[in-house]
């Protein structure tokens, strides 16, 4: 972007313009012929958006990036962004809105482009710039405009995005919107301003207009207008008033305003038209943008299961062709659903509850920085942004908002695209917690970061960093935070965290801070989860004022590579805290990620959506849900003990003995995880060689009310990873399978009358590990590993418009392909050695194109056998012109495995 020094009275501009790649461009272009209509709507007043104005001819404006902007529409093609952590004009200019450089813009369409990492490109204006201001506070207390960056800086100190101002100079307040006006309101030394910016004089030669208002003060205070000189620019004021006066500092025009006891108003314009009397700040009443309303329905599962998910239809199909592509969705204390979505907009839902069979929608606001997740808070909306957490306020009762009010931005956001503003839950004492994302390419003050957010907004403590993408849950009664990250680079597979204490949690990136160069020791997850049952973590929800049976007031666990729901099982009986889980439904038809429970009927609802690129095994965009209990009877255990003699199954039925007693029953294996710079870990036995330790239970033994199993299992050892899987009948005789994961870090003496079963002396004779059959070596075999080890995630087969972060297996086996190895590009031919080894050594060659990207395959070594290699192989070269049956369904997750 290279800032262009105009003579405002030369605004006439001629613009080259590119409709695929513009935000805020009336055209669209054919190639992405949609239902949606574009993604900024022309009537509302302002959208966000970071934004790149760097001019390299200009020392002031080199580094002229907003990582928090507010977006004005102007009208007439003019444009203004305003920088709410600097409280400054960072560019306005006239043309066609912003290029197409951000996640939510660029993805808007359901075949939009591969979310991408780091900080450039990002959105420019997209014509002609005629006012900019570079990386110094806007407002200013003192008679004179100082031209440097007060703030802390980042680790990186060349990174701009460090956060708001000190409170001392000024802090941004709200978006007010009067008709299609947005003001703006922020304190400059502790002096209120209101601000709003519009364009007058013609199509021709617009005059852009600055106008204030601000409340008495007692010091002098300063506004930056502009860089460089113009004699079109000037300061119009009514009479009666302290004279504010035009000033310079080095090539920065600037504004003066002398103390003054009581409130004053002035403007500051340029371009072509004469002078006039000040205007005031709009008033009037607001009328209702979005007055309809949008009908669905649900469509009920008829599942005979404990746990069903029934289907909620979104209100895709409104009047103002607005995707909706939901990221969170919670409740008001009347059952009123709150969903927000990528987009920037909040919907209210009405009628989710019962049958579902009427909810209708309605718009509650638009214009937020690519928001993800919302949490409410004494039936007030909190949206948590790039730009920080707004509280959102209907001030005339029309069900839309008109204030916009910046609650908290006392946190950095750098420019990267994939610093996401994951999630946020109400915490204690009327604090928030908030999880930021953290695949960064710059260094700034908060990637990959969990925080505490004071209940007034004005502080943020660090909770933990060194996360990829982390996704919290917040016990709202003991303030334990929880969160889920993804396996990754130094993330060897999937964790779930307790978050405390400023603790370091793994994640680098070696261009930043040097490979394998920790900064701090890292903090041990409450349990590892293993990539074929969860590659990616999302967010945890408890289960506080729910109707949800035995899982009432628990801890569930969203899964998102292959949508899923977990249970959570604490276990503080060490010194430590620890955690199992196993799965309560796999039902979903869209991808999760955030949810809440419904006080109007106490089910679980969960939104969500992904973006091309994302590995997710679904080929559905968006969705939301409504998990709900049945009242069938629940076979999931509710606690599950690593001990030293065994394990401890805890269940909330009756068992029948004879299935329970039979050692046979139970399938136990163990194995750990090195963590390194490679994406993920290959699992690895105790004697570090790949694969899995299997192990035998000796003996198995009931409680006396029948509903506790405790199995012997002799050398019971801490482990990184241990899989326990049963198959067992209820006593009325209902077969049921699972499988648990656990991380034991110590284990607890068992004492057995204390866990309710008789005096038993454990037996815990060695059994021989029965040998175990490698299993069919078949086609349909491998499309069932396909979807049960999470390929499906990240390779298409099936020639889906939905992007995959791996290479496509369509047409793959005997191929030629383009790959890197070590750095160097070579081809190769894609024949059965070289696809055995892309499984147990995927970094070995690398498909070209994917060698720089944030995803990378995880080795299976140790994970899969050679039979199942053998019809993964199979698989893949019946794949030549895409699989019918993956394209219709996707192989369904075995309910137990003995693998």
């Amino acid at each position: 972007m290279k800032f262009t020094h105009l003579h405002p009275i030369l605004l006439i501009v001629a613009v080259l313009y590119s409709p695929i790649d513009v935000i805020g461009a009336p055209k669209k272009s054919q190639s992405r012929e949609t239902p949606y209509g574009d993604w900024v709507e022309s009537d509302f007043p302002f959208f966000s958006s970071a934004l790149d104005a760097r001019d390299p001819d200009v020392p002031l404006l080199a580094n002229n990036v907003t990582p928090r902007g507010l977006i004005l529409n102007l009208g007439n093609d003019c444009w203004a962004c305003f920088d709410t952590d600097l409280l400054r004009i960072s560019a306005i200019w006239r043309g066609q809105g912003v290029t197409v450089r951000a996640l939510a813009p660029g993805s808007y369409h359901p075949w939009g482009g591969k979310t991408k990492g780091g900080l450039f490109p990002a959105p420019e204006p997209d014509g002609k710039v005629i006012a900019a201001n570079g990386i110094y506070p806007g407002w200013q207390v003192g008679s004179k405009l100082k031209l440097d960056d007060p703030r802390e800086p980042a680790p990186d100190p060349n990174e701009v995005g460090r956060g708001p101002l000190p409170e001392e100079i000024g802090r941004f307040g709200s978006v007010e919107l009067v008709g299609s006006t947005a003001v703006l309101t922020y304190t400059v030394g502790g002096v209120a301003v209101r601000e709003w910016i519009r364009q007058t004089g013609g199509d021709a030669m617009p005059t852009i207009v600055r106008e204030f208002e601000m409340a008495a003060s007692t010091k002098p205070l300063v506004v930056a207008l502009r860089h460089g000189p113009s004699p079109q620019l000037g300061l119009v004021q009514p009479g009666g008033q302290p004279t504010v006066r035009m000033k310079t500092s080095g090539d920065v025009l600037y504004a003066l305003i002398p103390r003054h006891t009581k409130p004053i108003r002035f403007q500051a314009r340029f371009g072509n038209a004469s002078p006039a009397a000040a205007d005031g700040i709009p008033t009037g009443a607001n009328t209702a943008r979005w007055p309809e309303e949008v009908i669905t329905k649900a469509k009920l599962s008829q599942s005979n299961d404990a746990y069903v998910v029934d289907d909620i239809e979104l209100p895709l199909n409104n009047p103002w062709k607005r995707n909706v592509r939901p990221g969170d969705i919670q409740f008001l204390s009347d059952g009123t659903g709150v969903t927000i979505t990528l987009d920037g907009d909040v919907w209210l839902a009405r009628g989710m509850r019962d049958s579902l069979s009427r909810i209708s929608w309605k718009r509650f606001t638009s214009g937020l920085h690519e928001p993800m997740t919302v949490a409410i808070r004494n039936d007030v909306i909190f949206a948590f942004d790039k730009n920080g957490i707004w509280k959102l306020r209907d001030t005339n009762g029309d069900d839309e908002a008109d204030v916009h009010e910046l609650f908290s931005n006392a946190f950095g956001q750098t420019l990267d695209m994939r610093e996401f503003p994951s999630t946020i839950r109400n915490a204690p004492n009327g604090e928030f917690v908030i999880a930021k994302g953290g695949q960064q390419k710059t260094h700034g003050k908060h990637n990959g970061s969990v925080l505490r957010i004071s209940a007034n907004g004005k502080k943020a403590t660090l909770l933990g960093y060194g996360f990829r993408q982390p996704a919290i849950g917040v016990n709202i009664r003991t303030g334990l935070v929880t969160s889920g990250d993804q396996e990754g680079q130094y993330i060897p597979s999937t964790p779930l965290h307790v978050v405390s204490d400023g603790q370091f949690y793994g994640y680098l990136d070696d261009k930043l801070h040097g490979r394998e160069n920790y900064p701090a020791p890292i903090a041990d997850p409450l349990t590892w989860m293993p990539h074929s049952v969860n590659a990616s973590a999302i967010s945890q929800v408890w289960l506080f004022g729910a109707k949800m049976g035995g899982l009432n007031d628990g801890l569930v666990h969203i899964g998102f590579t292959r949508p899923e729901l977990f249970r959570i099982m604490l276990n503080d009986r060490g010194p430590k805290l620890q955690a199992a889980l196993t799965s309560i439904t796999t039902g979903f038809q869209h991808p999760p990620l955030n949810g809440g429970v419904n006080p109007a009927d106490g089910q679980l609802y969960i939104a969500g959506f992904q973006v091309n690129g994302w590995g997710n095994s679904l080929n559905t965009l968006v969705g939301m849900s409504r998990v709900r209990y049945t009242g069938k009877q629940i076979t999931l255990p509710e606690q599950v003990i690593p001990m030293d003699k065994g394990i401890l199954l805890k269940f909330g039925v009756k068992l029948d003995a004879k299935h329970a007693t039979n050692p046979d029953n139970y399938s136990l294996a163990t194995w750990h995880y090195k963590r390194t710079a490679n994406y993920g870990s290959a699992q690895y036995k105790a004697d570090e060689k790949p694969g899995i330790d299997w192990h035998s239970a000796s003996s198995a033994y009931v409680s006396r009310d029948g509903r506790s199993v405790f199995v012997g299992v002799p050398n019971m050892k801490p482990v990184m990873q241990l899989r326990i899987g049963w198959s067992l009948a209820t006593a009325k005789g209902t077969r049921f399978e699972k499988n648990a994961y656990t991380t034991p870090y110590s284990l607890a003496t068992f004492n057995p009358r204390a866990e309710g079963f008789d005096d038993l002396k454990i037996d815990l004779t060695p059994r021989a590990i029965s040998q175990k059959d490698d299993g069919p070596i078949t086609v349909d075999e491998g499309r069932r590993l396909y979807g049960l080890l999470g390929c499906v995630a990240c390779h298409a087969v099936n020639g889906a418009d939905v992007a995959k972060v791996g290479p496509t297996w369509t047409g793959l086996f005997d191929s030629e392909r383009e790959v890197v190895i070590k750095r160097k590009k070579t081809k190769t031919h894609a024949d059965v050695a070289y696809l055995r080894e892309s499984i147990l050594d995927p970094i070995a060659k690398i498909v070209r194109g994917f060698e720089k990207g944030e995803y990378a395959m995880p080795s299976y070594a140790g994970v899969v056998t050679d039979s199942q290699i053998e019809s993964l192989i199979l698989f893949i070269k019946s794949v030549k012109d895409g699989d019918p049956q993956t394209a219709s369904a996707m192989p369904a997750k075995a309910a137990v495995s003995f693998e």
